[in-house]
């Protein structure tokens, strides 16, 4: 098996994660992000990663 397929079967998106927001914001959001050629969902995965680097406590 390769480093890709290894790192593929690593990050397996197994949950969902559902929020209310302001339509307006949404739009806004989704648009932006489509202008930086991203995905809303990838922008908010990246949010949640670098929140818990900055933020967890190490064990």
């Amino acid at each position: 098996m390769g480093a890709k397929e290894n790192t593929k079967k690593k990050s397996k998106k197994d949950s969902q994660l559902v929020i209310r927001i302001n339509s307006a914001e949404r739009d806004r959001f989704v648009d932006l992000c489509d202008e930086l050629d991203s995905s809303a969902a990838r922008e908010v995965r990246n949010f949640i990663r670098e929140f818990l680097r900055k933020h967890e406590r190490p064990d």
